[in-house]
């Protein structure tokens, strides 16, 4: 097993191996903290987007279904039952009401939990609470290098970042 920079673990690793790991390791946390974000924010669209498309369902089963559903029940209820024509229409209207009334309580209910749903906050806090943390950290002096030469981590962090 090896530390992210390639150096074995338990090994005595220099300060600037160390930095470069944290900065690697920050990096693919802020990394992560971004794709799940996005996820958080892809299931609250779809949520949204079901809501949506209900609410649109039960507008158009109320336009488009009224007129042959209203026909088709009002005179199958007459054939049945012998009633006045004029009620058997009522009925049939009261069937076509009740179908879109379930429909947008359908929407309503996604509509809530697209609504309640917190997870972009959740992040963020996460995120601000991590640069809290890296904000108090002190950083350790470091020993002069010659101008000739490269410290090892500075050529991984750039590696890294390429």
């Amino acid at each position: 097993m090896s530390a992210p920079d390639g150096s074995p673990v338990g090994a005595e690793r220099t300060i600037g191996q160390l930095f470069a790991s944290a900065t690697a390791e920050m990096s693919a946390l802020v990394h992560d903290e971004i794709a799940l974000a996005k996820a958080q924010l892809k299931q609250d669209v779809k949520r949204g987007a079901t809501s949506g498309g209900a609410f649109s369902m039960a507008g158009a089963v109320l336009i488009f279904s009224l007129p042959m559903l209203n026909f088709a029940l009002a005179y199958g209820i007459r054939t049945w039952s012998d009633w006045n024509l004029a009620i058997c229409f009522l009925l049939s209207f009261a069937a076509n009401v009740l179908v879109a009334v379930v429909l947008a309580l359908i929407g309503v209910v996604f509509a809530k939990k697209a609504k309640k749903s917190k997870g972009p906050q959740k992040v963020a806090a996460s995120m601000k609470e991590t640069a809290g943390v890296l904000q108090k950290a002190k950083p350790h002096p470091r020993p002069e290098l010659a101008e000739d030469r490269v410290p090892e981590a500075i050529e991984a962090v750039a590696r890294s970042s390429s």
